[in-house]
C-alpha cells in the first residue's frame, strides 16, 4: 500500500481544492410566462412545459 513520504502542506492542499465551487443553476425563461425557472423542469408560476400545461391552477 502506497503511503505519503511527507505530509501535504495547507496551501498545496487549498491549491488543489480551489476549484471546487458551486455552480449557478440554469436558469431559462418561461416559453409561456416569460418568468425565470429552472431549465427542464414545470414552470412553478404558470404550471406550463414545452408550451404543455402540465399543472392546472386551481
Amino acid at each position: 500500500m502506497a503511503v505519503p513520504k511527507r505530509r501535504t502542506s495547507k496551501t498545496r492542499r487549498n491549491k488543489r481544492r480551489a476549484h471546487w465551487k458551486l455552480a449557478l443553476p440554469g436558469l431559462v425563461k418561461c416559453s409561456h410566462c416569460r418568468e425565470a425557472k429552472l431549465a427542464h423542469r414545470v414552470c412553478p408560476s404558470c404550471g406550463y412545459y414545452k408550451d404543455k400545461e402540465i399543472v392546472s391552477e386551481k
